[in-house]
């Protein structure tokens, strides 16, 4: 089969990047979680207290402090999935708790922001045999990816599988400011100047609201026979 680039964008917490990287160990891709990129832009922010005690965000101050961020992935031997790296530290816990995803949206709507880590993502993808989601693969990081697929499901639902997620992972988790922090992400992604949130032209719609995780992969793989066979 030829190597492809696949393209999957869709709202938060809809279990793109579970459907991405259960994808990609399946076909031996690359994965990256972009997401994950931002979450990790918006942890540093956190950590070097660039929000102002009235919530204002210093982005000037970010925008000088970006090129001293190094940003990498390695492969987690334990889960066989990859691990977000900020600096060289293992963040991939950090980068999921309730207090980066209530800023992320903010920091992923910075242009220069997005032009970095798309400059990026594109690098990663030269060589095809990738697999990436996020909320502007297919519109903008990989316009002419061969398979494109947006995600969705219901806030209610996504927002029930994130409250799971933290509890499964002990982490304190309540349900309608996770509910809330869904809705919001939705607007704020959607309304966004640079690159809002939209499903390309050309990319399959997939609502997994009612489906298990062994049946959206299902589809998945099918839709990639389907497309690097031809």
């Amino acid at each position: 089969m030829k190597k492809i680039t696949i393209a999957i964008d869709g709202h938060s917490s809809c279990g793109k990047s579970t459907m991405a990287k259960d994808l990609a160990k399946a076909i031996g891709y690359i994965y990256v979680d972009t997401g994950a990129m931002y979450r990790a832009v918006t942890l540093f922010a956190l950590q070097q207290q660039l929000w102002n005690p009235d919530g204002v965000l210093d982005s000037d101050r970010l925008a000088t402090l970006l090129p001293s961020i190094s940003i990498t992935f390695s492969l987690n031997p334990d889960t066989g999935r990859p691990d977000t790296y900020l600096n060289g530290e293992c963040v991939e816990q950090a980068i999921r708790g309730m207090e980066v995803s209530g800023k992320v949206s903010e920091i992923a709507a910075l242009p220069f922001v997005r032009e970095a880590l798309v400059a990026q993502q594109q690098r990663m993808g030269e060589s095809k045999g990738i697999v990436m989601d996020g909320r502007d693969i297919g519109t903008v990081v990989f316009p002419d990816a061969e398979l494109k697929v947006f995600v969705t499901a219901s806030a209610e639902v996504r927002a029930q599988r994130r409250f799971k997620e933290l509890c499964d992972k002990g982490t304190p988790a309540d349900f309608e400011e996770i509910l809330r922090n869904v809705k919001e992400r939705d607007y704020i992604d959607s309304h966004r100047e640079v690159s809002p949130l939209r499903q390309a032209d050309d990319a399959l719609l997939l609502d997994n609201s009612d489906m298990t995780i062994p049946e959206q992969n299902a589809w998945l793989l099918e839709q990639y026979h389907r497309v690097a066979g031809e």
